[in-house]
């Protein structure tokens, strides 16, 4: 073959390679391109039925708490309201009923979620704000939110792996409608499942999931969730060293808080294994207190006392009531969430810090909200957007200063027993580590 023959040969060559590999890469596009079409579809849906649901279930547990606030008796039907929840399970032959942690777990495809579970949590949290027990929202917005995802999943019949997406999704999704932190509940749903991992594969869903049930739940009548802090001081070396002291002690408090709702919640099921008498053993011990303390700021979520902690005023006791009356009521078997209750106790005893050491109350309050929210969830890259979307951007240096002292000295500890520690907090090592 001649010289310029040869030149031919192997320009064809190079053209008909490069053709090649043109087309694998046209073709790799397009495959991406239907693969994000179809998350975007499933995740509109998702948030949109989601963003109806959570908006449904805060306008009832709103009209619930406003009720028992205008009638001061309604906590007297404690014993009432948990006789019909430990029914409501048992008829519905729910009896493992591990809640948020089952959620956590099927991440992992370790739990496969019962259809019964977003109902039963929706109705059983309702009755638990409506007499008075002392919880939050967030486990039922990620029991929802799970539930309907697997639920989801099932009836597309998708992969094992697409379907464990799916339910980050519905988590994401139920968490932003019923708290309006968008960006923060999309982060929350990858990042709690497992500490020191991210399930990025369910970025796409999770995000569009989360901004759409938000926008559904704002067109509801449901406005963005946000708090005025005022003042926010100079971040200063003095005020920084202060901000870690606050941010060790909420690491502490945090610790405290798990032991003493995992710990109330063994003692419970092993004095009392008949659920009818341990609920009913919860609700005297609930009425007893509302009447030793005369108060009914403990019952319910306390929302107006986070809000009252971030204007400057809080007792000095009201963080470690909030934690017995939520460990009282849970242990007892009364439904919802740890989070909120762990914001009332960071708002209140950040109030109390910044007002002895001279700091502002309204500051701390806020940063000990997020303080709080670390150390018991193990989630700090959420906790940092939810503290720019609930407090604005100026108080961003002291939170994320805050969230990472926290999050180290808090150690094993959490609220969910099914959260497992995948990297190590106290050296660059990979573990295997249960929550303690």
């Amino acid at each position: 073959m001649s010289f310029f023959g040869n030149l031919r040969h192997k320009s064809a060559e190079r053209f008909y390679r490069f053709r090649g590999k043109a087309l694998h890469s046209l073709i790799h596009i397009l495959l991406q391109l239907r693969l994000l079409l179809r998350w975007v579809v499933l995740a509109l849906v998702l948030g949109a039925v989601l963003g109806v649901v959570g908006a449904a279930f805060v306008w009832c547990i709103a009209a619930g708490t406003e009720f028992r606030e205008a009638h001061q008796w309604c906590y007297l039907l404690l014993p009432v309201g948990g006789a019909a929840i430990v029914f409501l399970y048992h008829i519905t032959k729910d009896k493992h009923d591990k809640g948020t942690n089952m959620v956590i777990a099927s991440i992992r495809s370790e739990a496969q979620l019962p259809v019964q579970m977003a109902p039963l949590i929706f109705i059983t949290t309702i009755i638990t704000h409506f007499v008075g027990g002392s919880a939050g929202r967030e486990g039922a917005a990620l029991q929802l939110g799970g539930s309907l995802g697997d639920l989801f999943g099932r009836l597309l019949h998708l992969r094992e792996k697409d379907k464990r997406t799916v339910i980050i999704t519905g988590m994401s999704a139920a968490f932003s409608a019923i708290f309006r932190t968008p960006v923060a509940a999309s982060i929350f749903a990858m990042e709690v499942g497992t500490v020191g991992t991210m399930q990025y594969s369910a970025l796409v869903p999770a995000v569009i999931g989360s901004l759409t049930a938000s926008y559904v739940a704002g067109k509801l009548g449901f406005p963005l969730a946000r708090y005025d802090v005022y003042p926010v001081p100079e971040f200063t070396p003095l005020n920084a060293f202060k901000t870690v002291l606050l941010g060790i002690c909420c690491a502490l408090l945090s610790i405290l808080f798990c032991v003493i709702l995992h710990r109330s919640e063994h003692v419970m099921r092993r004095k009392f294994r008949n659920p009818y008498l341990r609920i009913l053993i919860a609700s005297g011990v609930l009425i007893l207190l509302g009447i030793v303390f005369h108060t009914e700021e403990y019952f319910g979520t306390g929302g107006s006392i986070i809000v009252r902690a971030i204007g400057g005023e809080a007792h000095w006791y009201a963080f470690f009531l909030k934690m017995i009356f939520t460990a009282v009521t849970l242990s007892g078997g009364f439904k919802g969430g740890e989070i909120v209750p762990s914001f009332f106790v960071g708002a209140t005893f950040g109030c109390v810090f910044g007002s002895v050491m001279g700091v502002s109350p309204s500051l701390c309050a806020a940063v000990g909200m997020i303080a709080l929210f670390c150390g018991v969830t193990n989630c700090p890259l959420a906790s940092l957007f939810i503290s720019a979307e609930l407090f604005g951007l100026g108080c961003v240096p002291y939170c994320l200063l805050v969230i990472a002292v926290s999050y180290l000295l808090s150690g094993y500890y959490g609220l969910y027993k099914t959260q497992k520690f995948r990297y190590s907090k106290f050296a660059n090592e990979r573990i295997h580590h249960k929550t303690r």
